[in-house]
């Protein structure tokens, strides 16, 4: 990469303007009435994006979503999602199918596909991998390591803890090279969703012998935590640690459509510097832009893309601390006087949306019929009153400081802007602000002392459970309220095998959980990605899940 390249043209700005992100009502731009095909070869052969410190190039034992952004290229999963999307489709699988027991999960395999070391993928290589998984021991247990297997699948085959519970996981069988059978020990919602992500990546099982892929080493990690070798459309090259810079180079064999761009870089920038150094010409991309460099680098003619907002902030609403929020009238008093367009308005850059449900609309399960509490001060007043607290409830809401997420951009912000609707219907609120870690994290998780607080989840992987179970399918501290009823409900749909027989399940819940009111859901908040003026063809993903090898210079 060199200067700043800085062309011009009728074509190039054509080609821009078919690419640009969606508007905040999904419509998108207005489309040119021809636009030009994007030329088959890229005008540049390297590609450099900037972004924050991986940790270890071995996905399985990478929780941080640096080094998974980096390992995404050079590896693949046998399911991922669609492009731009969370649904899930096929990866290394052309085909895969669950049983009628919802335990049993086959995989027809891509055919002539090899690894980058000339190695074969085939069925015995998807079993290797999963063994590995599951038989990973000592220090490879921690949750640092293996953070995402235990997430999934739980225990290991030896688990070293009693905190570990028995693995979801039973067996994976090479039926003949192009089938694998991936047995579990019951049906669960996870799948096949959570084959799709990173960490399950398949690794050459010749690199994983030649690397000792389970032994650490003096650094903390294995030496195929720095050699990663998959079937990606990027190879691994170098990972220079003084430098801070990860070297990929387009793989001349890849099965599917080939990159564009012949090398792909990842520097560590440091965010606060970020733009400047694309400005500068030094690197062509960056992600997590702040809200007030948006317009600027638009203004300026830079692509500017909004990710698919997959995550949701709420309200959170603690039943045990303060009697009056265990009454059904204030909790929908609360909702109804809370202005969420005006959050999306004030708050939040474009492309975020009010949130109906507690998981974006783009997952199987979302209910357009849920309670909606529409912003309605009046009818929030009504509530109060015929609860016995048209004036004199108070609440101490607690909101975090020194943080920002895609989901809560500006907390103390979003924090005045709920507290203002509330006083306005009359409910005294006295705010809180803590440290996110530990101060905020421990007082709105634990105990009775919060009454209101702002907190986020974020998506994994392509399933409604994974937004709602974790928040909902038991009795949380944070909440601070039991319903068997709603928990059955949960119960009911983990060990749902059929995707398919869960979307009911999810729109019940979702319904249910907006009657209950344990929280509200606020909004679902972007994050955005930025690329040089000249570079086009990457879909922002939901799940960080871009497709580089797409990319090209114009």
């Amino acid at each position: 990469m060199g200067t700043r390249r800085l062309r011009t043209g009728l074509a190039v700005a054509a080609i821009l303007l078919a690419t640009a992100a969606c508007t905040d009502d999904g419509a998108g731009p207005a489309q040119p009435s021809a636009v030009p095909s994007p030329p088959a070869v890229s005008t540049e052969d390297r590609l450099v994006f900037g972004m924050g410190e991986p940790r270890v190039l071995d996905p399985a034992l990478a929780a941080d979503a640096e080094s998974l952004r980096i390992t995404r290229q050079v590896l693949e999963t046998l399911v991922r999602a669609e492009p731009g999307g969370a649904r899930t489709g096929p990866g290394l699988a052309e085909e895969f199918r669950v049983d009628a027991t919802g335990t049993v999960w086959t995989f027809r395999l891509k055919q002539g596909v090899t690894f980058h070391d000339g190695t074969a993928f085939d069925a015995a290589a998807v079993c290797a991998n999963f063994g590995r998984w599951y038989r990973f021991d000592g220090a490879l247990q921690a949750g640092d390591l293996s953070a995402y297997w235990q997430t999934v699948f739980g225990g290991f085959a030896k688990n070293r803890s009693s905190r570990l519970p028995a693995s979801l996981f039973k067996s994976c069988t090479a039926r003949d090279a192009g089938t694998a059978e991936i047995a579990l020990t019951r049906p669960s919602s996870r799948f096949p969703a959570a084959f799709a992500l990173p960490s399950f990546a398949i690794s050459s099982p010749a690199a994983l012998r030649k690397y000792a892929a389970d032994k650490l080493t003096g650094e903390g990690y294995p030496a195929y935590g720095s050699n990663p070798v998959g079937t990606g459309p990027y190879r691994f090259v170098s990972w220079d640690r003084k430098a801070r810079l990860v070297k990929l180079e387009a793989y001349e064999g890849y099965h599917g459509a080939k990159a564009k761009v012949k090398e792909l870089h990842f520097q560590v920038v440091e965010a606060a510097v970020r733009k400047q150094a694309l400005l500068d010409g030094k690197i062509d991309g960056y992600d997590l832009v702040a809200p007030a460099d948006q317009q600027e680098l638009a203004g300026l003619g830079y692509h500017v893309l909004p990710r698919p907002a997959f995550n949701t902030l709420y309200l959170g609403i603690n039943q045990s601390g303060n009697p009056a929020l265990a009454k059904p009238e204030v909790r929908q008093a609360i909702a109804y006087a809370v202005n969420r367009q005006r959050l999306v308005s004030e708050a939040f850059p474009a492309g975020a949306k009010p949130a109906l449900n507690f998981h974006p609309d783009t997952l199987p399960g979302w209910n357009p019929d849920v309670a909606a509490y529409a912003y309605d001060p009046a009818k929030a007043r009504e509530l109060l009153a015929a609860a016995g607290l048209a004036s004199g409830l108070r609440l101490r809401f607690h909101y975090p400081q020194g943080v920002t997420r895609a989901y809560m951009p500006s907390p103390k912000q979003i924090f005045e802007l709920i507290a203002g609707d509330l006083r306005a219907v009359g409910i005294e609120v006295t705010g809180t602000e803590l440290p996110w870690t530990p101060e905020y994290l421990h007082a709105v998780t634990r105990g009775k002392a919060h009454d209101l607080h702002l907190f986020g989840a974020v998506g994994n992987y392509g399933e409604a459970y994974d937004f709602l179970g974790p928040l909902f399918a038991q009795r949380q501290d944070e909440f601070g309220f039991t319903d068997t009823g709603l928990f059955e409900q949960f119960k009911q749909v983990e060990k749902t095998g059929e995707p398919d027989a869960r979307v009911p399940q999810y729109q019940r819940l979702n319904a249910r959980l907006l009657e209950l009111l344990p929280a509200l859901p606020l909004v679902h908040g972007p994050d955005v990605l930025v690329f040089d003026k000249n570079l086009i063809g990457v879909v922002p993903s939901p799940l960080t899940d871009e497709d580089f090898a797409a990319a090209i210079f114009t």
